[in-house]
């Protein structure tokens, strides 16, 4: 994967998003250290996972979530 500072990132930014559209991402620095990632947009949807698919591999054991509180609600007169 491509790895320029952010003065050159900024230089050659056209060419960058020409790049990230065409598949090829680029991480960007500042000071050494990678403060950015470039990716195409349509590249980006079809990495993130669903909701769902977070949520069933989240690690939970079964103690981790409280019971249902179950008593009914209160009666209010309007």
């Amino acid at each position: 994967m491509r790895e320029l500072d952010l003065a050159a990132a900024q230089a050659g930014l056209e060419e960058l998003i020409e790049d990230a559209l065409a598949g090829k991402p680029c991480v960007i620095t500042r000071d050494g250290q990678r403060v950015a990632l470039l990716v195409g947009y349509d590249g980006w949807l079809s990495a993130m996972p669903s909701f769902g698919a977070l949520l069933m591999s989240a690690p939970i054991e079964p103690g981790d979530i409280p019971e249902r509180d179950q008593t009914p609600p209160r009666d209010v007169e309007f």
